[in-house]
């Protein structure tokens, strides 16, 4: 571990306190040398003068200040702080190209030269980490930073939206509530002014936004939560459905260690097979998410979806003859 690791840790445990932290506490929580501990103080008052006393009646050291508090100067961060920040960037880089990368530029270089000067192997990342996405579609992220500041900012959003199902396009006003990545996807969460109600928006089938002046419309977050969080995937609504669905014993090798609902149940049956059980709205996502199981998966209930899922496997074995 570096010196600069070593002295930030030293400045979190000291951050903040009270009371003094004694020289064994100190020694203990570092797992370092009695020399190096006194090297490390003396750094901090010397060289980045910070106000770090041994407090007599206490027994220990302290930050001389009315809070306890001392700031350090500049941007600090640990080698396994600053490698986890380079990874991240890499990964949004990589996920959704040239989403913010205005934007991140100048934090980007700054970090890999820090990155460079700890030789953290900064460069490393593009290399060695590897991401695929398996059939992402050719996003028009335009819109995005335009969502997010007004998610962020409280304000309505005027925009052209697109929508795949019908074919249209139209114009909506909208509050923005919640911004959400599902499956390689942005999505918006918002309050329609027409409709009156809740809707999610795909921010690439956005066609054009306008940040308007109106405070958005708040909603409680129990009540979004109830109306995008408590049913199946990414459709909007309150459940109306308990899926039950029952897989083989060598898929539940798998699909055990998953979670398709926060409310979801399940157990063992006697012959190893995996029953899993979960609230649903619309069946839609559902489905493709059955049918991906093939024949390791059976629908035991409601028997709409049984008969939904049937259907759809017939007709793609009609496809074959």
């Amino acid at each position: 571990m570096s010196r600069l690791d070593d002295l930030y840790r030293l400045h979190r445990l000291l951050n903040g306190r009270r009371t003094a932290i004694s020289r064994q506490t100190l020694l203990d929580r570092l797992e370092i040398s009695r020399s190096k501990l006194t090297r490390l103080i003396a750094d901090l008052r010397d060289r980045i003068d910070a106000p770090v006393i041994f407090d007599q009646e206490q027994g220990g050291y302290r930050f001389d200040s009315a809070d306890g508090r001392f700031e350090l100067p500049g941007l600090w961060f640990t080698a396994e702080e600053l490698n986890a920040l380079v990874s991240l960037n890499h990964l949004l880089r990589t996920l959704q190209p040239g989403l913010l990368d205005d934007l991140l530029a100048p934090v980007r270089a700054r970090l890999e030269r820090i990155l460079q000067t700890e030789h953290l192997g900064g460069g490393e990342a593009p290399k060695r980490v590897r991401i695929l996405t398996m059939a992402a579609r050719a996003r028009d992220m335009r819109h995005f930073q335009a969502a997010a500041g007004a998610v962020l900012q409280r304000k309505r959003l005027s925009i052209e939206y697109y929508n795949r199902e019908r074919d249209q396009t139209g114009t909506r006003e909208i509050s923005p509530q919640r911004l959400t990545h599902y499956r390689d996807n942005w999505y918006l969460d918002a309050w329609c002014h027409e409709k009156k109600a809740l809707r999610i928006f795909s921010v690439e089938c956005i066609r054009h936004a306008t940040v308007l002046t109106k405070p958005a419309k708040n909603l409680p977050d129990a009540a979004l939560d109830r109306e995008l969080a408590s049913a199946y995937g990414i459709f909007a609504g309150e459940p109306v459905a308990t899926a039950v669905l029952r897989f083989t014993a060598y898929r539940a090798r798998w699909v055990a260690d998953e979670t398709w609902h926060p409310k979801q149940q399940s157990r063992w049956l006697e012959d190893g097979r995996y029953e899993l059980s979960f609230p649903y709205s619309r069946d839609t996502e559902l489905i493709m998410d059955i049918l991906r199981h093939g024949a390791e998966v059976e629908v035991i209930g409601p028997e709409a979806l049984r008969e939904a899922v049937k259907k759809e496997l017939e007709q793609a074995r009609s496809q074959y003859g």
